[in-house]
């Protein structure tokens, strides 16, 4: 099986100091997980776990003697990573370079469509051939409510609403999308009631 990561000398060295100087080194393995958001990137945690007690349906890779643990949700998300050395003098230390976002990659640069007709047509034409197609990868599903003097008004549904990533996914998304695509639009407002999605991000305020 091909490796999902790849990890730098330097920090795998250093990766394997701080192991051996555990008293049952050779039976650790490093964890490598998401452990949630920072921002509008993953977030995540390292840690030494004794290999016999890795759960079911975990990923084992191999690199310079050190076994790397990766949970079986994760997989995806840090395929082609890298574990890196930072070589920013403000925060020194480990670090790891992920091509996967959390965030949908509206576009994929793949052909643009081409666009005809009013604003709001031209927009429709947008959401369900360029950002619906992105998002329906995480889940969520994007619907024009109406498009109003260079505004546009969308519901975020699906996996988008009440999502902790929605405000990404919109302004870095679908935002960013439709003002290039159409050059009419100056911003997009988000109608979502998120505090009705199954994972609300806020909740209505307490009466």
């Amino acid at each position: 099986m091909d490796s999902l990561i790849s990890v730098d000398p330097a920090a795998l060295e250093r990766l394997l100091a701080i192991r051996d100087q555990e008293p049952d080194a050779d039976e650790l393995g490093l964890v490598l997980a998401i452990s949630g958001l920072a921002g509008d990137k993953y977030a995540y945690e390292m840690a030494l776990m004794v290999l016999e007690t890795a759960p079911e349906g975990v990923h084992l890779e191999e690199h310079g003697g050190l076994t790397f643990v990766i949970p079986e949700a994760d997989i995806e998300n840090l395929r082609g990573a890298t574990v890196k050395m930072s070589r920013d003098l403000l925060n020194p230390g480990l670090m790891l370079e992920n091509p996967n976002s959390p965030s949908p990659n509206i576009g994929n640069g793949g052909p643009l469509p081409e666009l005809t007709g009013e604003v709001a047509e031209r927009v429709v034409q947008v959401v369900t051939e360029m950002i619906n197609p992105a998002i329906a990868s995480h889940g969520g599903v994007a619907e024009v409510v109406a498009v109003e003097d260079g505004a546009v008004y969308v519901r975020l549904g699906g996996g988008c609403q009440g999502c902790g990533m929605a405000t990404v996914t919109l302004s870095q998304g679908i935002e960013s999308t439709l003002k290039d695509m159409v050059p009419e639009v100056s911003k997009v407002i988000d109608v979502t009631d998120h505090a009705g999605g199954s994972n609300p991000y806020y909740e209505q305020a307490k009466k």
